[in-house]
């Protein structure tokens, strides 16, 4: 497993982060085990934010007692001045500490600049000189804004989707950073769900030197995976690169991640699963998306009002309606017998 610096930070820890979204999904007993857990076998980079509800509480009561022995990073959504100062406050107090690694703008719309009318960016001088944190980073989902921002020369890291799906763009976002010496930081490495091939994922990441992989843990058997990766890191190879190619016939183009960033629905549709139905009755096992619950979930997208909201809200930029509608229409397929899913 190699040491991964992020750029000018000078932060350096051993490839593959703990992505601490998930664990809003378990109890705090589990979270702070898994955690911990992941501390022993190695992983000294964590990943949070503001917005994923207990999460940071949960990585606070964690790292009680090793604070200096590992790098913490959580994100701001704040948009004005007042709320930024409010919800820094609120993490330092969850996560039990007096400082922040790494501080993020979380998926921004724009470019926070010095001197844009707003503010953010001074907030974040602001921050970093009274000592509350000790590197300026930023996430985003769009190309555009992204490398944007990495061209501002403004902020230490990007946190960016980032995995064998990614198109050459995202592979040229990689590359900027290095020539920016600019940490990047590849969230979305499973692709929300649709890569099940955890060695194939790694071999993909390692290949780049500059990118520090943020996995998203729920349970023990993924967090054991991954640290088995510490010792002995997948390479790419013909067999793996062959999957891969296979892999990106299948997958890559217009599909749901399964961010949420769209929700909640109007009407009241589970959009970040709807939306990708097809694809999780082809890569899951089928029958846990063919129950009663889900098929009432499904019909839920008959009700879709076209209001274009969840299209505003999508980082990807999809059509999301007609995501649904074609979704919709496979499901109904499958249960009509007429489209075979594996069991």
């Amino acid at each position: 497993m190699q040491e991964i610096r992020l750029g000018k930070t000078e932060i350096t820890a051993r490839q593959n982060g703990f992505g601490a979204l998930p664990i809003q999904r378990i109890s705090k007993e589990e979270a702070v085990k898994l955690l911990r857990r992941a501390y022993e076998g190695g992983m000294r980079f964590f990943d949070t934010a503001r917005a994923y509800s207990d999460s940071e509480e949960k990585c606070g009561e964690a790292f009680a007692g090793f604070r200096e022995d590992i790098f913490i990073a959580t994100k701001t959504m704040a948009k004005t001045p007042e709320e930024f100062e409010k919800q820094l406050d609120i993490s330092l107090k969850l996560l039990r500490t007096d400082y922040i690694d790494l501080y993020q703008f979380h998926c921004v719309e724009q470019c926070w600049r010095p001197g844009d009318g707003s503010s953010m960016y001074e907030c974040m001088l602001k921050a970093k000189a009274s000592g509350k944190i000790r590197h300026i980073g930023v996430t985003a989902h769009k190309i555009k804004i992204a490398m944007e921002c990495v061209e501002s020369g403004l902020y230490e890291t990007l946190q960016f989707p980032f995995s064998y799906l990614s198109s050459e763009k995202d592979i040229e976002l990689v590359r900027a950073c290095e020539e920016k010496d600019m940490g990047f930081l590849a969230m979305k490495g499973m692709a929300g769900g649709l890569i099940t091939h955890a060695d194939a994922a790694m071999a993909f990441v390692s290949q780049f030197k500059n990118v520090m992989p943020i996995w998203g843990i729920q349970k023990e058997t993924e967090l054991e995976e991954w640290l088995s990766f510490m010792e002995q890191t997948p390479v790419m190879n013909e067999e793996l690169t062959a999957f891969i190619e296979q892999e990106k016939k299948e997958l890559a183009g217009s599909f749901c991640r399964g961010c949420g960033y769209c929700m909640p629905c109007p009407a009241g549709i589970m959009i970040n699963q709807c939306a990708r139905m097809s694809l999780m009755l082809r890569r899951a096992p089928s029958q846990a998306w063919l129950t009663s619950y889900w098929q009432e979930e499904m019909k839920k997208t008959e009700n879709c009002l076209h209001c274009g909201k969840c299209t505003e809200k999508c980082p990807y930029e999809l059509n999301t309606p007609e995501l649904l509608e074609k979704n919709y229409q496979d499901y109904q397929q499958v249960l009509a017998g007429k489209v075979s899913v594996s069991p």
